[in-house]
């Protein structure tokens, strides 16, 4: 029996448990070269931080007439992405010891995460998580991506656990907005810290709006009464 009740935490990928998103500029800058021809920034990719793969690339196709269909643009991000990520995906040290800590409590977790299936378990094999986040949701596996609720209900779906006993831990406003519509409670951090007054924020339990940099694994299970 947990120690720390009916609580069960649900963690987004990219961003929150892993600085991913230079793998992810990096295969997404690699793609709109070869496609378009067109320059991708790193302020460009901000703007997508938190949106699903399938969204950005379907808003592309239209933008840009890339001819290639979404599925299949879908495929080239993760193969381009995937040799990056297996090679350098780094963990931030706080959360992993969040994860170890609430692994060794007995507290149920599951990550959900905008990423394909595919890209999300070569991450968590590539780093290790693997060992304590056996269960996961991508959003390619539900009808809607974030801000949509459907990613996180159907976490909690996974663990048995009611949503009102949720805590997900987030990097960027879709996310927040959609851990609010689940009915869950939610720890921000976001990883664009000029982004930290989004009203998609404001409601969050925990705001950290100097993202990282302010997270603490003790400090969160304290503050939300995990301990």
């Amino acid at each position: 029996m947990s120690s720390f009740g009916r609580t069960s935490v649900i963690f987004d990928l990219d961003g929150t448990l892993v600085d991913s998103e230079p793998n992810y500029y990096e295969a997404s800058r690699a793609l709109l070269a070869d496609f378009t021809g067109r320059e991708y920034t790193w302020a460009d990719n901000e703007q997508y931080v938190g949106i699903s793969s399938h969204e950005t690339l379907a808003q592309w196709r239209r933008e840009y007439g890339i001819d290639a269909s979404v599925a299949e643009l879908i495929a080239d991000l993760d193969r381009r992405y995937l040799e990056l990520a297996r090679a350098r995906t780094h963990v931030f040290p706080e959360m992993r010891e969040l994860v170890e800590r609430l692994h060794e409590a007995g507290v149920p977790m599951a990550v959900a995460s905008g990423s394909s299936r595919a890209a999300i378990e070569a991450i968590l094999a590539g780093t290790g998580l693997d060992a304590q986040l056996t269960k996961l949701v991508s959003a390619e596996e539900v009808p809607r991506g974030k801000p949509a609720p459907d990613v996180f209900l159907a976490a909690a779906a996974l663990l048995c656990a009611e949503p009102a006993d949720c805590v997900v831990f987030e990097d960027a406003a879709p996310g927040a907005v959609a851990a609010r519509a689940a009915g869950m409670r939610c720890v921000a951090i976001p990883y664009v810290t000029a982004h930290a007054n989004d009203p998609a924020f404001a409601q969050a339990d925990l705001l950290l709006p100097g993202g990282h940099a302010d997270f603490t694994a003790e400090a969160a299970l304290k503050v939300l009464g995990l301990c």
